[in-house]
């Protein structure tokens, strides 16, 4: 059993350091709580990929919608209102 370059001696003694430094009873609400840290990490993570993924399709979407849409009636010149003068 090794973790990386920690052998077994090594990770007891990490433990029994973690175990004299918080105690019993803190123990558990520590790695609750880091649970939960990670689990909200998660979330936000698979929120942010889904809106990434979202944003990069919905341009395609749009392109490919205003393709198989007909063109807007084009306005006569005669029925457009004479444009305002600022200056006279």
């Amino acid at each position: 059993m090794g973790f990386g370059n920690l052998g077994f001696g090594e990770i007891l003694i990490i433990l029994v350091v973690v175990l004299l430094l918080f105690g019993a009873k803190r123990i558990p609400e520590i790695a609750g709580s880091m649970g939960k840290g990670i689990r909200e990490f998660k979330k936000s993570l698979n929120e942010v990929q889904s809106s990434v993924a979202s944003e990069i399709t919905a341009p395609r979407d749009d392109r490919e919608r205003l393709r198989s849409a007909e063109p807007a009636p084009r306005q006569d010149d005669a029925a457009r209102p004479e444009p305002k003068r600022l200056l006279q």
